[in-house]
């Protein structure tokens, strides 16, 4: 039996299908990318995993413990975000709070840990992602890739069973990319179970366990990145990989 596995996972806006019928098997360790065009619903599977999008379907079991996603009750949310943490792209860090603060705060609220341990927890985890000597800077004084990895260490003081990545580099500037990516691949060789929405291809082939390419909604293909990217079935896996290289060429030619 699989670690965590999605069932009949569908969301729809009005008339527009964004998911249809996914379905997906994790194991313990997976650092699952899922790639694909933009509006193919990639950041709305991470969504309705926590709960931040109710879809019309879906069971997620994670650990032996099955959630039924069409049911958005506040005891429901609660108990699956023990499991699950999430990480977005505008970092969402609180403003008035500084580095150390941020990383404390879950710890306190939803773990309802004491100051002492919370803060313990905290400092450790921020010192892992590189931060330590930036504990007392609030968010307006940190770079992006600086708050992003405060973002990061907040979610693994968590310790979730399963950490979700929302494009987490899509809002840096690209001299600021390399420092989030070698924080997340050092999360991935720490064992931590990662979904990630990601459009960085190189980071995909090189710590990706399992690759997903979405297309309208739906899984066209999966399977280890040498897989995914050396032999591509989809004649549209095929053409969107054939984009990214186009892509990356014109901006290596300027």
């Amino acid at each position: 039996m699989s670690y965590a596995s999605i069932q009949g996972l569908t969301k729809q806006f009005g008339e527009n299908i964004v998911l249809s019928q996914i379905d997906l098997e994790i194991e313990k360790g997976d650092v699952i990318a899922i790639i694909g065009p933009s509006g193919t619903g990639k950041s709305t599977l991470l969504r309705c995993l926590n709960l931040l999008e109710k879809p019309e379907s879906g069971k997620f079991t994670i650990e032996n413990e099955t959630f039924d996603l069409t049911e958005k009750s506040k005891k429901q949310k609660l108990k699956l975000r023990q499991f699950t943490e999430m990480v977005f792209q505008q970092f969402n860090l609180f403003r008035q709070k500084n580095a150390l603060e941020n990383v404390m705060e879950g710890l306190l609220s939803v773990k309802k840990l004491n100051k002492k341990a919370a803060e313990k927890l905290a400092l450790v985890q921020l010192e892992k992602v590189g931060m330590k000597d930036r504990l007392f800077h609030y968010p307006a004084h940190l770079s992006g890739g600086q708050q992003q990895r405060v973002a990061i260490a907040r979610a693994l003081a968590m310790e979730p069973k399963l950490l979700l990545m929302d494009e987490p580099t899509s809002a840096l500037d690209p001299e600021l990319v390399g420092e989030v990516l070698k924080t997340i691949k050092k999360a991935a060789s720490e064992g931590n179970t990662i979904l990630l929405v990601t459009h960085e291809m190189n980071f995909v082939r090189n710590v990706a366990t399992k690759v997903l390419f979405l297309e309208g909604g739906k899984i066209v293909e999966q399977g280890t990145p040498k897989d995914i990217f050396e032999n591509p079935n989809s004649q549209r896996l095929k053409e969107f990989l054939a984009q990214i290289h186009m892509l990356f060429d014109a901006e290596y030619s300027i």
